[in-house]
This record gives structure tokens, C-alpha cells and sequence, in this order.
């Protein structure tokens, strides 16, 4: 049996639209790319503290037929733009993970979107502010920029031919609890408005937080990271104590094998759904590890999970 490598994993659970096949790793290979960048402010983003921050980005891959980007420092939060190839009229909003350290572009940002935008989806990948990095109210500075990014989507929905009320949210690990915070908390006020799309309503149709973290507290330093995920007592609000009847329905995604984040903390997030009267779709599945994506879930039950959600997702209006 020809055995099989990660590039070969890569093309099958993407599809040949997103990646080239590996039999021609010699060509130039082609990615997945945005068609254009919104910046989420105008000007500055509120709140820089530190003038010396730079926008930052890193190669992760050691593979030239396979990318892995980070953005690692976050000056200018943005959206990536995937618009649709026959739009719909969805719209989603993706935060990919990176452990609050980083934005994490390819594997959880990119890859997902052109898979969307090849089923009719207009697809905005959000880089979203890192709340280590020197900026005043670092608590809610990532969810502001979740919460900006979907008023934004709706105040131009009809240059980009979207249905301002069928955008949900998408997000993964660390960018799975920005997901969950603006399921959550989208009408919170965390900052000053500054133009008329900050009128708008900033809650998703519908959200889905794979597997999440349940707290952005663990993810300030490499050493909470490493410690015990706090359920209160920190001060840092935590997922399933914000659900509210007001929370949008839910689609939740983990692996029983996840050793980064216990899946516990889906199966906490699902319990406050149901006891708020939420609606909620949770899949558990046994293989998958942590931080999936689309690349990782080839000959594995958890390659399914985008077509559940997009299936969830359609039931529910989007």
C-alpha cells in the first residue's frame, strides 16, 4: 500500500479547488486566497497602548506545498473577504484559533472559507486584536472586533450580496470562545461607536464554536495555558455562564481524544444552551484530536462536522 502523506491528506479533505494535486509537487502550488481586506476601524483601532506593535506574520510549514501561517502580533485588526462564486445570501464570520497568542490564517482561517465559498457562502475570516498585546480593556478587545466585524458585514451586505440576516459565526480553540463571546454577549457595549454600522446588531443567526476554550484567562501566558482551565474565581468570564436565552442557536464540534482542550468544555457550553432553552446541535467524535480544521479529518468520522453545520445551520434560516 503507497503510504499516505500530509500533503495527500490536505488535497483529499479540501478538495481540488482549494489545493493542487501532490502528484505535481514540483509545480508552483496554488492556495487559497482572500479577494480583498475590510479593516475593521477606521484609523487606529481603539485602545493601542503600545505604538511600537506591528502587524506580524510567520511561516509555521516546513513543507512548500503545504502553508501554515500565523499572524502573531495584530496592530490593524481586518477581514479577509471569500466572496461566494454563486452567492446565497449566508454569510459567515470565522475566528480562527491560535491560543490568544496568534491568529492562526490557513488551517482554520482560509481553508474553510474557500470551502465555503464554493457551496455559495461569503466567507470573512477575521483577524482579530491578540489581548496580550498592550491594548487597554484586553477582557473584551477581541469580542469588540468580533462584534465590529459582523456590523460591518451587515452594513455592506448589499455591495457584497448577502443577506443581513443570514450571517452566523464560526469559530475555532481560542477563536471558538471569541465565537462563543459574541454569541453571548453581542449586544455588551465594549466600545465607543464610530460610525453608522455600529447602529447595527452584532448577533450571529446562528454560531458555532468548535472546540472552544471556555475562558480567554488560560491564554494570556504560556504558564496559565499549561495550568488548570478555571470555571470562576479569576475574574475572566467563562462561556457557559454567559448563556442567556438570547444566545442564537448553537452548533458544537470536539474530539474525545482532544488533549489540548477537554472536551468537557463542550459538553459544559451544551448543557447551559439546553438549561436557557437555546437551541443546540453538539457532536462528539471519537478521533480528531485538537485543531482539526479541514485538513486533519480525512478516513475520520469528524469529516463530516462542515456539512452538519452547514445542514444545522440551514435549518435554523441561515
Amino acid at each position: 500500500m503507497t503510504p499516505v502523506d500530509r500533503r495527500t491528506l490536505i488535497g483529499a479533505a479540501l478538495a481540488a479547488p482549494l489545493l493542487p494535486a501532490v502528484a505535481h509537487a514540483a509545480s508552483a502550488p496554488a492556495f487559497p486566497e482572500p479577494a480583498f481586506s475590510v479593516k475593521l476601524w477606521p484609523g487606529e483601532a481603539p485602545g493601542l497602548k503600545d505604538p511600537a506593535l506591528k502587524d506580524e506574520v510567520i511561516e509555521r510549514s516546513k513543507d512548500p506545498a503545504i502553508r501554515d501561517r500565523a499572524m502573531v502580533k495584530v496592530r490593524t485588526p481586518r477581514m479577509d473577504v471569500f466572496p461566494a462564486k454563486n452567492p446565497n445570501g449566508a454569510a459567515v464570520l470565522i475566528t480562527p484559533g491560535g491560543g490568544y497568542q496568534r491568529v492562526v490564517i490557513d488551517k482554520e482561517g482560509y481553508e474553510l472559507a474557500a470551502w465555503l465559498a464554493e457551496r455559495g457562502v461569503t466567507a470573512f475570516v477575521c483577524f482579530y486584536r491578540l489581548p496580550g498585546q498592550g491594548w487597554e480593556n484586553p477582557r473584551t478587545v477581541s469580542l469588540a472586533d468580533a462584534q465590529r466585524a459582523m456590523r460591518l458585514i451587515r452594513h455592506r451586505a448589499a455591495e457584497w450580496k448577502i443577506d443581513p440576516k443570514r450571517v452566523a459565526a464560526l469559530g475555532y480553540s481560542a477563536g471558538g470562545h471569541v465565537c462563543g463571546d459574541l454569541a453571548t454577549r453581542h449586544a455588551e457595549k465594549v466600545y465607543a461607536p464610530v460610525d453608522d454600522a455600529d447602529t447595527l446588531d452584532a448577533k450571529p443567526i446562528v454560531a458555532a464554536p468548535i472546540y472552544p476554550a471556555i475562558a480567554m484567562d488560560p491564554f494570556l501566558t504560556r504558564e496559565a495555558a499549561a495550568g488548570t482551565y478555571a470555571s470562576s474565581g479569576t475574574g475572566w468570564q467563562v462561556l457557559d455562564a454567559q448563556v442567556s436565552k438570547d444566545t442564537p442557536p448553537c452548533f458544537l464540534c470536539h474530539a474525545e481524544d482532544d488533549a489540548t482542550l477537554p472536551v468537557e468544555f463542550t459538553v459544559r457550553l451544551r448543557a447551559a444552551l439546553k438549561a436557557a432553552g437555546v437551541p443546540v446541535e453538539t457532536h462528539l467524535f471519537e478521533e480528531g484530536g485538537h485543531g482539526f480544521g479541514l485538513r486533519f479529518t480525512l478516513g475520520k468520522p469528524v469529516a463530516a462536522w462542515p456539512d452538519l453545520f452547514m445542514a444545522f445551520a440551514k435549518r435554523h434560516g441561515w
